[in-house]
């Protein structure tokens, strides 16, 4: 059971690194822009499925427009992967955003304000009861 996950995560690998690949040297929809960095792949035990996760930098019509792209060319990242690692079935891919680098960027501005003596503006949503 052991060795089904860690094929997984070889898979996972694998894929995460051909999608790469293919977003650097050749995606052709003009949707997808240049600032897309993958930065992770999930994979099910099964291998039917995989969740790839990218960081999109850009404005929101940006990132908006490069997830359509990124649908429109999964189908064929799919026959590729299957190709590339010459799996039996290769795995139904779905695009993801990857929030960390935002959420990393907003910590690392949050504790510049700090160091500053300034008070970092409240979260959306939170309330001063």
């Amino acid at each position: 059971m052991a060795a089904d996950h860690r094929r997984a995560d070889r898979v996972a690998a694998a894929i995460r690194e051909e999608v790469a690949t293919f977003l650097a040297e050749e995606a052709k929809d003009p949707r997808i822009t240049r600032l897309v960095t993958v930065t992770g792949a999930q994979v099910t035990r099964d291998l039917r499925h995989a969740k790839v996760f990218v960081s999109v930098m850009g404005s929101d019509a940006d990132r908006k427009a490069t997830f359509e792209g990124l649908a429109s060319v999964a189908t064929h990242l799919r026959a590729r992967v299957g190709r590339a690692l010459r799996l039996r079935l290769a795995p139904e891919i779905v695009f993801l955003p990857d929030e960390s680098v935002e959420r990393a960027a907003r910590i690392e501005s949050l504790l510049s304000q700090i160091k500053d003596g300034k008070t970092p503006p409240a979260p959306d949503g939170d309330t001063d009861d």
